[in-house]
């Protein structure tokens, strides 16, 4: 799937490195082959595997139901979380919660859950711009990066491809014995150009289109940073683009953050020729994913009757008002403050405010702080459920 060709990397004087990082070293580049017009012969037992992933799939968008945009919002969300836990970034579901509500209300937040938070954002950018773009482009994967990285400690680099050499594991001074060093940085551009032509295509399989091209976005490693989390919304993307998932992403980080193992040793069989290995893992991880988020759907829209129930019992008020509304839209947001829930009903800010104080009568909604200024609310049960999907 490519070659690899001698690199020598010359020390710079300028920048500190410890005495044994000071020397010039050789090290070997990978130059993955073009996915464009790359042959493929699936074996009868992959294709197999792939039909059934997409049919999962296909049962999952099948999916109808009232709260379509709320679980819809909930299911990418955990993708996105998930996402980020593959690269070390590890928040508990409460904890960035909250953070996100604070950021609502302009209060101080963890710099790592900003981090998770910018990548939640990136993967709603993805999935809801593939819908209205007709082909791949590098400019879609530019903006994808530019928000992800928006939340870290170095914004700048966003959406920005590496002008210089970058590598996986070894050391961080130089890329001799690094795990893995992509392309040189003169040979990205005419890769991201063949990657994008690629996933612009409509001959093969959805999932295998999506499996192949995360695997050679990975290789090709066109950013100094967050270049795993950029790769996997770009699955989201394709999945949407193609069809195949257009109500609802499978959460297929959540699978691979929980053998992240087997995930790198997927991306190197890839590298190594074994494209067909790949694609049979990625199918299988994307058919766990989308049984996983079915099961996920139905209990979050059984909450939201129980919510409905409670509401009824207790305060039980008019039709129409803002309470019932805010049940509606509330499985979307584990924690909520006034202002999200007033852009999420589209009513008044006096309705919300008393729908806010309704649910919490009912044994909705928790109020997170005593303070009446910049209040949150965490809606009871749903958080669990969140955690509980991710430790299935």
């Amino acid at each position: 799937m490519g070659r690899t060709v001698p690199r020598t990397w010359t020390y710079d004087p300028a920048l500190y490195a410890p005495a044994r990082y000071r020397k010039a070293c050789s090290y070997q580049a990978f130059i993955p082959d073009p996915i464009g017009d790359m042959p493929l012969d699936l074996p009868g037992e992959v294709a197999g595997v792939v039909s059934d992933a997409e049919g999962a799939i296909h049962s999952l968008n099948a999916i109808g139901g009232h709260a379509l945009a709320p679980l819809a919002r909930l299911l990418l969300r955990t993708e996105s979380i998930a996402s980020s836990k593959v690269e070390g970034m590890q928040v508990d579901a409460r904890a960035l919660a909250r953070a996100e509500a604070n950021t609502d209300t302009g209060e101080r937040t963890n710099p790592t859950a900003l981090e998770v938070l910018a990548n939640i954002d990136a993967m709603q950018l993805a999935v809801e711009n593939a819908a209205s773009v007709e082909s791949a482009t590098l400019e879609s994967i530019l903006d994808i990066h530019r928000a992800l990285m928006a939340g870290s400690p170095t914004p700048e680099i966003g959406g920005q491809v590496r002008a210089e050499q970058n590598w996986i594991g070894g050391n961080d001074y130089n890329p001799c014995g690094a795990d893995f060093v992509p392309p040189p940085p003169e040979e990205v551009d005419q890769l991201l150009d063949d990657l994008c032509g690629f996933s612009s295509a409509e001959t093969l399989p959805p999932l295998v289109q999506a499996a192949i091209a995360h695997a050679q976005f990975e290789t090709i490693h066109p950013f100094k940073d967050g270049n795993g989390r950029t790769g996997r919304a770009l699955v989201q993307v394709l999945l949407r683009r193609r069809s195949l998932a257009p109500r609802y992403v499978p959460p297929i980080s959540v699978v691979l953050a929980s053998d992240k193992g087997r995930y790198i040793s997927g991306l190197t069989a890839f590298r190594d020729g074994n494209v067909a290995g790949w694609v049979q893992d990625f199918a299988v991880a994307a058919a766990r994913a989308a049984h996983l988020a079915e099961r996920y759907l139905g209990k979050a829209e059984r909450l939201t009757e129980q919510w409905k129930d409670q509401l009824r019992a207790g305060p039980n008020p008019r039709s129409d008002a803002a309470a019932w509304a805010l049940i509606e839209v509330l499985v979307g947001h584990p924690v909520i403050t006034v202002a999200v829930a007033v852009a999420a009903t589209g009513r008044a800010k006096p309705a919300v405010g008393q729908a806010m104080d309704q649910l919490a009568e009912a044994g909705v909604l928790i109020p997170l702080k005593a303070s009446k200024r910049n209040r949150a609310w965490e809606a009871v049960g749903l958080l669990d459920l969140v955690i509980e999907t991710d430790r299935s």
